[in-house]
């Protein structure tokens, strides 16, 4: 279907090269994707660190008017200073030891946001996609001129009016002080940070659209005075000074995807000062059953009988004629194209069939590399109606809460509840009031995010309070860090399953 082909080209266009694709593809045959083989060894890319100009290795970003760290050989002590300066290049050459080298995929990862397509997505929004896909149960009803103008508006400002809203919230926290945007793409927030009174910006993009693009920007807003747009990955550029507040929009697909976060940790704990704000503050993942029939039927059911073929066979001698053959016959491989992989796509409250499970929830002033890595837990729902089971959806909220209180940075959240319910999970909700919520839920307003779906390859007929059980693990792939290897395990009316998806 061109919206599936849509989908998977833009994904791999977005974060393989096309000659890459290629080599993945055919390099390794006994690779399978949501098949329940032997795990196969991922293949680790080579450490060789891709070519890079000086430039880009020593660009730096300093306080205006500042003196070099290595100035003090010039000063009085002779070889006092000498020596302290010996012990600062041994602590930086141990740090950088340290660092995660920049692969291949980084490269091309950073390559893909390059494009000034993505970028515009994200701010825009292609709200024909999320309004005029087959797969939107939006479609089904007579949306007309007037709420679908409304609809765009809506989606245009979700993402980037609640960072913004977000930036003027807490500009008591932000007027006056330094601010680094991590993965700043065209600089739009470091520029809403700016315009909130901070002192100094430092924009991170390790993407040439840093270079090529967030430059003019700033330089059109006559910004060039507060905010430093500095091209590299977050573990190589080098600010001399602490930062009063992190900004990143770092969520990705699932929120894990493309593992961002983590650049988000490194400059938290390269740069953070205690107490300093953090945006956003902290991130829930969910995961809920849903039920989907449109979406399978347009998928799978159209090939159990295309134009009465299959009728035929009653007629028709087959061996003889091998010109009248059964089109359900291309039933598995339609399965296999429609429901392989994941799917990023829209939903509305309807197809949820229970209260949503938290898989995740991130603090992001104490979350670490190391817990990102695989990301485990078991669920336990009840169905809330009579349908029959598509798969599961998975969705993120992230709140804009304040600063941490304490200088270790841990930080204490009132405004979740979390009340256990037959052993699972109820949604966590955010009090309004009490701090602003991104939410990419069904039920609120689209964003780019969408949801992301994990579908069967056949689906279970549920009763109502029927129990559906079983566990999910999400882990980085060994090939490629960017990849996320699923793992859902699911069991109802005795009958139990596992899935396994990639998503690339």
């Amino acid at each position: 279907r061109r919206h599936d082909i849509h989908l998977k080209q833009k994904a791999f266009k977005r974060f393989v090269p096309i000659g890459w694709l290629s080599q993945m593809m055919y390099s390794n045959p006994t690779h399978s994707n949501g098949y329940h083989q032997q795990p196969q060894q991922d293949h680790h890319p080579t450490d060789r660190r891709p070519e890079m100009s000086h430039g880009q290795r020593a660009r730096r970003g300093r306080r205006p008017g500042s003196r070099s760290r290595d100035s003090s050989r010039d000063g009085h002590d002779g070889a006092g200073s000498l020596r302290v300066s010996d012990q600062k290049n041994l602590q930086q050459q141990q740090q950088q030891q340290q660092r995660p080298p920049c692969t291949e995929f980084d490269m091309a990862y950073f390559h893909s946001y390059a494009h000034v397509g993505i970028h515009e997505e994200m701010i825009k929004f292609d709200h024909n996609f999320s309004l005029l896909s087959s797969f939107s149960c939006r479609v089904k009803a007579n949306v007309d001129r007037n709420e679908k103008k409304m609809l765009r508006k809506e989606g245009d400002q979700v993402r980037t009016e609640t960072y913004r809203q977000a930036i003027m919230q807490h500009q008591s926290s932000i007027e006056g002080k330094v601010v680094v945007d991590v993965g700043c793409g065209t600089g739009i927030l470091s520029i809403f940070c700016a315009q909130a009174g901070a002192k100094r910006v430092y924009a991170v993009d390790a993407s040439e659209i840093a270079l090529q693009q967030a430059n003019e920007v700033v330089k059109a807003n006559n910004l060039s005075d507060t905010v430093i747009v500095l091209h590299g990955r977050v573990e190589d550029v080098e600010i001399d000074e602490e930062v009063d507040v992190i900004i990143s929009e770092w969520m990705g697909y699932m929120l894990l995807y493309e593992s961002m976060l983590g650049s988000v940790i490194i400059a938290r704990d390269r740069w953070l000062k205690p107490g300093g704000l953090i945006l956003p503050s902290h991130a829930t993942l969910y995961i809920a059953p849903v039920t989907h029939p449109d979406r399978y039927s347009e998928s799978i059911d159209f090939w159990r009988n295309v134009y009465g073929i299959d009728k035929l066979l009653g007629v028709f001698d087959t061996q003889k004629d091998p010109c009248v053959f059964a089109v359900s016959a291309m039933m598995p491989l339609a399965k296999q194209c429609a429901f392989e992989e994941p799917c990023v796509e829209t939903i509305v409250g309807e197809n949820i069939l229970t209260w949503p499970h938290v898989v995740k929830h991130v603090d992001c002033y104490t979350v670490t590399i190391g817990e990102l890595e695989s990301v485990h837990t078991k669920y336990n729902f009840k169905s809330m109606m009579r349908a029959p089971l598509h798969g599961f959806a998975f969705w993120f909220d992230v709140e804009f809460a304040g600063p941490a209180m304490s200088p270790t940075h841990s930080h204490a959240q009132p405004s979740l509840t979390e009340t256990p319910v037959d052993g699972n999970q109820r949604k966590k909700r955010v009090n309004p009031n009490e701090a602003l919520v991104l939410s990419t839920a069904p039920e609120d307003p689209p964003t780019h995010w969408q949801q992301t779906l994990i579908y069967f390859y056949e689906p279970i007929d549920v009763e109502q309070d029927q129990l559906i059980e079983g566990s999910v693990t999400l882990s980085q792939s060994k090939e490629n860090a960017r990849f996320m290897n699923i793992h859902l395990e699911y069991a109802s009316g005795g009958r139990s399953f596992v899935k396994e998806s990639v998503m690339r």
